[in-house]
C-alpha cells in the first residue's frame, strides 16, 4: 500500500509541472472576480455515489474564463463503479483539473488518507499556488458531525478530520501561499454550521457556508458555480447565495426541502459573536441556580438538529439564536445579553435557507446536551471562545444541587384514561413542589408482550401547565413500512411544530451479504395530511458522523422498536427476523389502527432540567 505523499513535494517534480497549469503564476493574469474552487471529496465512504454526482455537476460547468475547478477525489472499491468525468472507475485518490464535461488527471495518488490534515494542507497549497485567482474557495465534502469534524476515510480505519485538524490544515496550507485567507470555506456535509466551527476557523476565511441540519444525499448543486463565468466573475457573497439558491432548487426538485438548512456566515463578524456569547454565558453562570429551569424549558422547545430517539446517537445541537431568544423572554435579568447575542448572530449570517421542519433556523447552532451524563468531555479540548463550556458546567451543577424534594414527580393517584373518537387521552398531576423545574413531558405507548415486557411503538410530546397537570394523547395507530412483499412495524419519535410533524424512525441497514449492520435513521415530515419528505440517514457510531444513507436495493433495512423488560432494562430490537428490501424510494408507509383487544401500555413522563424523570403508567385494552 502506498502512503500519502506530500502534494507539495510531488508538485516540484518536472513531470507534475505539466499538471495543474500550463503556465506559471507569474505568467497568468489574475482577473478581478475570478475564482479557484478547491473541492476536497472524502468519497472513500458510503457517500461515494452521491459525491460522484457532485463531481459530475462540477464537470458540467468545468474550468472556464474566471473559474478554475480543482478536485481531490478519493474513491472506494465498495460502493460504485461509475465513470466520472471520463476517468472511468478508480480506487484511491486522484487529483483532477475539472474541464468542460471531463477532467485532466494531474496525479493518481493511490491509497491516500483524506483524514490526514497534511494531505488537505498540501492540496490547499498546491491549488492556490498553481491556480492563481482573485478569490479562493475550499469545499470539504463527506459525513459531518458538527464540532467533532468531518470524515472519515474507510481505507484508513475511518480516519476523519476533527476540528483542530481542519484548523491546522488551513493554517499550514495557507502558510505555503501568499494568500492570508480563503474567501469561502464550505462544508458540503451534515451539521457543520455551528458556532464552534465558525469561531475556531474564523481566522482562515472570509465566509463559511454550511448546514445546521443533516443534509440530504444530493448535497449542494455545483452547477451553481456557473454563476461565476456567466457574470464575468463574482463576489464571495454572490457565489455563496448562488450555492444556497442552487441547493434549495435541487432539494425542491428531489422533494427533500422540508428539512434543509444552509447558511452563509461572515466570519469577520464572529469575534463580535464570541464577545456577545461570552457576556451571555457569564450572565447565565452568575444566575445559574435561578435561571436553570428557564434554560431547561427553553432547550426543550428550541429547534434542534441531528436529533435521534436513541440518545447515544443524538448530537445535541441547538439553534443558538432561538435558544437565546427563548431564555431572554422568560429570564428578564439576562434579556439584554440575549438580545445582544441574537443581534450579533443576525449580523453574521448574510444569507440562509430553511424548510418546513426547520423553519426559523437562524444559521448557527451550538452544543447543548440536556444532562451532564450525555456531555462529551472532548468538548473541553476545543478551545473556542465564548465561555459556553463554563456555562454548561454551571448549568449541570445547578441541576445536581436541586434537593430531592424539589424533583419533578407525579402526585399520588392513578392516571385518568379517556377514549374518544381521536384515540386515547391520559391525564395525571405532578406535585407543585417541583413544578417550576419541569422542562418537558411525553407520552410513550406500546404493546404488552407475553413475558411482561413492553414493546414501545412511539413517543410524542405531552402538554403540561403551571397548575400541575399533564395530558398526553395517542391516536391508537402504529407506523408500518412495507417493501411490497413484507410489512413490519416501526418506532417513531414525534416532533410537532404547528401543522408540520416530523417522525424520526430508528433503523439498521445491512448491505448485501453483510453480517454487521449500520445504524440508520428515517426522517418523515408530514404537513397536514401530506407526506412532504422522506429522507434516510446513516450514523457512524465511532466517528459520530452523519450522512445520507446510500442503500443497495438488494440490501436489508430493518426498523427498530424499543423493548423494555419488566426490570426496566431498555434495548433497541429489530422489528422482525427478515427486515425489508432496502429499495428505499419504493417503500410504503402506513398508520393502521391497533386491533381491538390489544393490551396497551401507556406512560406519561415528566422531565426536569436536571434530567430527573418521573413516570406514571397504566395498562388498558384497545376498544
Amino acid at each position: 500500500m502506498r502512503t500519502a505523499t506530500s502534494l507539495v513535494a510531488l508538485a516540484t517534480g518536472t513531470a507534475l509541472l505539466l499538471g495543474l497549469a500550463a503556465c506559471s503564476a507569474e505568467e497568468k493574469a489574475v482577473k478581478s472576480g475570478s475564482w479557484t474552487v478547491l473541492s476536497y471529496s472524502i468519497a472513500d465512504t458510503d457517500l461515494e455515489p452521491y459525491m460522484m454526482d457532485d463531481v459530475a455537476e462540477m464537470g458540467s460547468v468545468g474550468s472556464q474564463e474566471n473559474l478554475n475547478i480543482v478536485a481531490l477525489v478519493d474513491r472506494s472499491a465498495d460502493y460504485t463503479a461509475d465513470d466520472v468525468l471520463g476517468q472511468g472507475d478508480w480506487v484511491g485518490g486522484k487529483l483532477l483539473a475539472v474541464t468542460d464535461g471531463g477532467a485532466d488527471e494531474l496525479e493518481d495518488m493511490g491509497d491516500v488518507n483524506t483524514g490526514d490534515p497534511q494531505v488537505l494542507a498540501d492540496f490547499i497549497t498546491r491549488g492556490i499556488t498553481e491556480y492563481p485567482a482573485d478569490n479562493y474557495a475550499l469545499i470539504i465534502s463527506d459525513h459531518g458531525a458538527s464540532w467533532p469534524g468531518v470524515g472519515g476515510d474507510e481505507s484508513f480505519d475511518g480516519d476523519g478530520l476533527d476540528l483542530e485538524e481542519i484548523n491546522q490544515a488551513l493554517t499550514d496550507g495557507l502558510a505555503g501561499t501568499d494568500v492570508e485567507k480563503l474567501d469561502l470555506l464550505g462544508f458540503d456535509a451534515c451539521l457543520m454550521a455551528t458556532y464552534e466551527v465558525a469561531s475556531k476557523l474564523a481566522p482562515h476565511a472570509e465566509r463559511l457556508l454550511a448546514s445546521q441540519e443533516l443534509e440530504p444525499g444530493h448535497g449542494w448543486d455545483y452547477t451553481a458555480l456557473q454563476t461565476i463565468p456567466d457574470n464575468g466573475g463574482a463576489t464571495v457573497d454572490e457565489l455563496g447565495s448562488a450555492l444556497i439558491a442552487g441547493f434549495e432548487a435541487q432539494a425542491v426538485d428531489q422533494e427533500t426541502q422540508a428539512e434543509i438548512t444552509l447558511s452563509l456566515v461572515d466570519l469577520n463578524a464572529i469575534p463580535a459573536v464570541d464577545d456577545a456569547l461570552a457576556a451571555f454565558s457569564g450572565a447565565l453562570v452568575e444566575r445559574a441556580a435561578g435561571v436553570a429551569p428557564v434554560v431547561g424549558r427553553s432547550l426543550a422547545s428550541a429547534l434542534g438538529f441531528g436529533r435521534n430517539p436513541d440518545p447515544e446517537q443524538d448530537v445535541f445541537m441547538t439553534d443558538l439564536a432561538i435558544l437565546a431568544g427563548e431564555i431572554g423572554v422568560d429570564a428578564l435579568d439576562v434579556s439584554d445579553e440575549a438580545d445582544d447575542l441574537i443581534r450579533a448572530i443576525n449580523d453574521s449570517v448574510l444569507d440562509k435557507v430553511d424548510g418546513q421542519a426547520t423553519k426559523g433556523a437562524t444559521g448557527l447552532s451550538i452544543y447543548f446536551p440536556p444532562t451532564e451524563a450525555l456531555y462529551s468531555s472532548d468538548y473541553d479540548a476545543l478551545g473556542v471562545d465564548g465561555d459556553w463550556a463554563d456555562f454548561l458546567v454551571a448549568y449541570y451543577g445547578a441541576g445536581s444541587a436541586v434537593p430531592e424534594e424539589s424533583h419533578t414527580t407525579f402526585a399520588d393517584g392513578d392516571a385518568v384514561i379517556d377514549f374518544d373518537a381521536d384515540g386515547v387521552n391520559v391525564t395525571a398531576s405532578f406535585d407543585a413542589e417541583g413544578a417550576e423545574n419541569i422542562s418537558e413531558a411525553f407520552i410513550r405507548y406500546g404493546t404488552v408482550d407475553a413475558d411482561g415486557s413492553v414493546t414501545f411503538l412511539g413517543r410524542e410530546p405531552a402538554d403540561f401547565d403551571d397548575e400541575g397537570e399533564v395530558v398526553g394523547s395517542y391516536d391508537l395507530s402504529q407506523l408500518t413500512i412495507s417493501d411490497g412483499e413484507d410489512t413490519t412495524g416501526a418506532y417513531l419519535d414525534m416532533t410537532i411544530d404547528g401543522d408540520v410533524v416530523t417522525f424520526d424512525v430508528p433503523m439498521t441497514y445491512y448491505a448485501p451479504d453483510a453480517e454487521d449492520g449500520t445504524d440508520a435513521l428515517l426522517s418523515l415530515v408530514i404537513d397536514g395530511d401530506d407526506l412532504i419528505s422522506e429522507t434516510y440517514y446513516t450514523h457512524n457510531v465511532e466517528a459520530g458522523t452523519y450522512g445520507a444513507l446510500s442503500a443497495d436495493p438488494d440490501g436489508i433495512i430493518s426498523p427498530e422498536l424499543l423493548n423494555v423488560d419488566a426490570d426496566g432494562t431498555e434495548q433497541w430490537l429489530s422489528t422482525s427476523d427478515y427486515g425489508l428490501y432496502a429499495d428505499l424510494p419504493n417503500l410504503e408507509y402506513d398508520f393502521p389502527n391497533l386491533e381491538s383487544g390489544t393490551e396497551l401500555y401507556l406512560e406519561l413522563q415528566v422531565v426536569d432540567f436536571s434530567g430527573n424523570v418521573d413516570t406514571v403508567a397504566v395498562t388498558v385494552e384497545v376498544p
